[in-house]
């Protein structure tokens, strides 16, 4: 009877980790869209293409995307944004949360950096494997402006129609790759995140009377915004080629369905070539300024939304 009452509790605990996480990332996307754009715009822009237009820095693209394309062009692939950040976030912190439980003999005990690590990475490769597809619509979306020649997709359903015709199915996972590789971003991410929490927690319970095991009580939103800036910092500055890598192969063929880039290692060749390692963290500055906030704004949502069920439950 307490076995089957401590795996029903178990239960519970990923499914509110799991809506927690979905709220979290869909206010992320709603506040940073505009941003996600113009890095995804930088992103991609080799300087040898002519169907794109040319931004000097992160305000000057916000104004002439604001300008010639509307509220439309700053929101460019918001709903698949939407629901790529919020299915994403969801099963992050769902499978992440499962893993752990997997990994931890008792529910009290630490677990050490490394079964952080390897819960994070696993978590990370099935959420990639779920998502890439709309991932791929996001980033086509973003990338239409009024200098394309192509036909342009009118929605996340038309745009998985058309590539699905056009390209196949194994089109929806172009970028997959790279996007693998980017696992390492949520592992050190979450890493981090975990490992500066421990010290925060610590840190405050020698002042408090408070038991460290009860960290939703010592730790309060400014706290969770530092640790997921933090975190995030230090996650974009070693994956971020990867995004660009991704982003590159994920570009819609032209108009006679020939792709920019045949592969990963095409793109890491005439990128070298041509920008050098510079050509690597191309849109940065959006990226950092998107989601270093991001980051403290999903993980404030997360843990409150999380203290909010938790407490529910008690109550019950």
């Amino acid at each position: 009877m307490l076995a089957s009452h401590s795996k029903s509790n178990s239960a519970q605990w990923q499914w509110e980790s799991a809506i927690a996480g979905a709220v979290a990332g869909f206010a992320t996307v709603a506040v940073m869209q505009p941003l996600d754009v113009v890095r995804t715009r930088f992103q991609v822009n080799d300087g040898r293409v002519f169907n794109l237009p040319t931004y000097k820095n992160t305000p000057h693209a916000i104004f002439t995307i604001a300008r010639s394309e509307g509220l439309r062009g700053l929101y460019a692939g918001f709903y698949p944004a939407v629901l790529g950040s919020t299915v994403s976030w969801g099963l992050y912190f769902f499978f992440y949360d499962r893993a752990k439980q997997r990994h931890s003999k008792s529910k009290e005990e630490k677990l050490s950096p490394g079964l952080h690590l390897a819960s994070a990475a696993e978590a990370g490769a099935l959420v990639c494997l779920c998502t890439n597809p709309i991932w791929l619509v996001k980033t086509r979306l973003q990338l239409q402006t009024p200098l394309h020649q192509t036909q342009p997709y009118f929605g996340l359903y038309d745009a998985l129609r058309t590539i699905i015709r056009e390209e196949g199915w194994s089109a929806l996972y172009k970028g997959i790759v790279p996007g693998l590789f980017l696992v390492s971003h949520g592992a050190i991410q979450f890493t981090a995140y975990e490992e500066l929490r421990k010290v925060i927690v610590d840190f405050k319970s020698k002042d408090s009377k408070t038991n460290s095991q009860f960290d939703d009580k010592l730790l309060k939103s400014v706290d969770f915004a530092v640790l997921g800036a933090s975190s995030k910092i230090a996650a974009i500055l070693l994956t971020y080629p990867f995004q660009v890598i991704r982003a590159r192969l994920q570009q819609r063929p032209n108009s006679e369905g020939i792709p920019r880039y045949m592969d990963s290692w095409h793109v890491l060749k005439e990128t070298l070539r041509f920008e050098g390692v510079k050509g690597f963290y191309k849109g940065i500055t959006p990226n950092l300024l998107k989601n270093v906030p991001a980051a403290s704004i999903t993980f404030i949502v997360y843990e409150n939304v999380l203290k909010l069920l938790k407490m529910t439950r008690r109550k019950e």
